[in-house]
């Protein structure tokens, strides 16, 4: 009997890229059932390897840029021509939570000014299609550097410029958008982002993501005040059809959601804009099982992470998933909701978290691998 595996997995933060960890999967099966006929399908969810998987997808260029990171200085990035007019920025690229030291992560002062440089290079390039990949940020300003990048000045009460980074928006009175590039007003601006983050209220992303980034409990406050002020002052002077408190995905990003959508930007949930150049439901429709995979499996998985979204889309053909993680944390098997049917961790034991890291392909293969015989057992014996 021919045995047809769709592979599906995200990437493994810091330590493996999409790509790679579906290679991974992939030699542990072949140990197991060298026979085994597996479709490879790495996933991205607008984060980190986002430009560089559309640009191998649809025979586009990966663009080399320096801009401005999230701390600051420059940083060599890049953003990815698909065709003559259409481009995809990845917000991680250039402000992602890998670009910032764990010794220096305040994201009251990191910025997302290098995303609207590499937009505005993009259309200096001809654009007029723009997908801004959001996901695995660094930064919790609301998008206040992309515009200010793209010419708007976000001004205090004594007409002072803010510096850059969300905590000074406490301090924004008015923005002046006189500056703002004009060939915005003629690009489609799309944004592949989260539906469930929002910018503001109890579940605002300051809230949710702000102690992930290195927020102390008194920040997280401090911010979720800010971008209150930010919402109210942006939705004044750049009004839209959207809520940009409250609506889904405005929390994007550490809130570049919300800017971008004040520049007209349409906020689109992530995979129905990054995943129809790839055919998925066919795939997952012809295997016999699927394998999924994730740095971290728990509560969170089931709000629009890849293995959830994988899961929803096999279940609706039928087809059992099992989903391998570096962890597993609270709340994890809510994803038995969405369609996993099994799931565990690929760690062989407890261990330090950088050896964990530099073994992430190892302990993959050998995690899937060790799945796979189990599957082929309970195969045997329900026979």
């Amino acid at each position: 009997m021919i045995l047809r595996i769709a592979v599906a997995p995200s990437g493994f933060k810091e330590s493996l890229s999409a790509p790679e960890a579906a290679e991974a999967i992939a030699e542990g099966l072949r140990r197991a059932r060298p026979d085994a006929v597996l479709d490879l399908i790495p996933l991205v969810d607008g984060g980190e390897g986002t430009a560089r998987a559309l640009a191998a997808a649809t025979g586009g260029t990966l663009v080399p840029r320096v801009a401005t990171g999230p701390l600051g200085a420059p940083v060599r990035t890049h953003f990815a021509l698909l065709d003559h007019s259409s481009a995809v920025v990845e917000m991680a690229a250039v402000a992602g939570l890998s670009l910032v030291p764990a010794g220096r992560r305040d994201p009251a002062a990191t910025t997302t000014f290098g995303v609207g440089e590499l937009i505005r290079a993009a259309l200096d390039s001809g654009a007029r299609r723009i997908l801004v990949g959001c996901g695995d940020s660094g930064t919790s300003d609301g998008g206040a550097g992309a515009l200010q990048a793209l010419g708007a000045r976000l001004l205090d009460a004594e007409g002072v410029e803010l510096p850059l980074g969300g905590g000074a928006l406490n301090r924004l009175d008015r923005i002046d958008t006189g500056g703002i590039d004009p060939r915005l007003t003629g690009t489609e601006l799309l944004v592949a982002c989260n539906p469930y983050n929002v910018l503001c209220g109890r579940r605002g992303v300051a809230r949710v993501f702000g102690p992930q980034k290195g927020a102390s409990p008194e920040q997280v406050e401090e911010l979720s005040a800010a971008l209150e002020r930010w919402a109210a002052v942006l939705g004044r002077d750049l009004p839209g059809p959207v809520d940009l408190r409250t609506a889904p995905g405005t929390g994007a990003s550490g809130g570049l959601g919300a800017g971008l959508a004040a520049l007209g930007g349409r906020l689109l949930p992530r995979f129905e804009v990054l995943l129809d150049r790839i055919d998925l439901d066919a795939r997952l429709a012809r295997a016999d099982l699927v394998i999924t995979a994730e740095g971290a499996l728990d509560g969170q998985t089931v709000r629009g992470k890849i293995p959830a979204e994988v899961a929803r889309r096999a279940k609706a053909h039928g087809v059992p998933v099992l989903a391998l993680a570096g962890t597993l944390g609270h709340g994890v098997h809510h994803v038995r909701a969405v369609g996993v049917d099994a799931y565990g961790s690929i760690l062989p034991a407890p261990m330090a978290l950088p050896e964990a890291l530099d073994r992430g392909a190892e302990f993959l293969a050998d995690a899937a691998e060790r799945a796979l015989r189990m599957v082929l057992v309970g195969t045997r014996l329900a026979a």
